[in-house]
């Protein structure tokens, strides 16, 4: 062996002549396909929040509405069920986004919870469906925040306490 033959003992990307490390190439993410329907061809998705839970299904349309089921057999649209705005911005935001307003059918059952929390649940249901249905939706929606599940309970409350953090009133005498 001469001395100008070089053995390689270092793992790859070290450099060892500079001392410098250098990236080796990431592989890439297999892209994702979208998940089949059912068999009546709707695409579903769970969403909470806080103690509400909806069951959300969606199928492209040509009518586009979006009905809400609540109890067994009382269906309304989202005017008629959420009174807040907010609540209605907050359920068709993921469809105004993707930009398939009109373009899909959405049948959400909804329990437990208040209307704001409702609105949650629906929003992060809706938001899996069309994920699982087109999964160029996916990135879009992960950006906007629609694809994290909030996590935030009450937080219970504590025995010798008036509540989960405040105490019973203090008396000096």
């Amino acid at each position: 062996m001469n001395s100008n033959t070089k053995i390689n003992l270092a793992p790859e990307g070290l450099n060892i002549d500079t001392g410098s490390v250098v990236a080796a190439p990431l592989p890439e993410k297999p892209k994702r396909v979208a998940k089949p329907s059912d068999k009546h061809g709707w695409w579903w998705g769970t969403g909470r929040r806080k103690t509400a839970v909806a069951r959300v299904r969606v199928k492209p349309s040509q009518d586009g509405k979006v009905l809400i089921c609540k109890d067994g057999d009382v269906t309304k649209t989202v005017e008629e069920y959420f009174s807040e705005d907010r609540d209605r911005k907050a359920v068709m935001q993921a469809l105004i986004l993707c930009g398939v307003v009109g373009k899909m059918d959405v049948r959400m059952r909804l329990n437990g919870g208040g209307y704001m929390g409702q609105a949650g649940a629906v929003l992060l249901g809706l938001s899996r469906a069309l994920s699982d249905m087109d999964p160029n939706f996916d990135e879009i929606l992960r950006k906007a925040g629609m694809m994290t599940r909030d996590s935030r309970k009450v937080e219970r409350k504590k025995y010798g306490q008036a509540g989960a953090r405040r105490r019973f009133q203090f008396s000096k005498r």
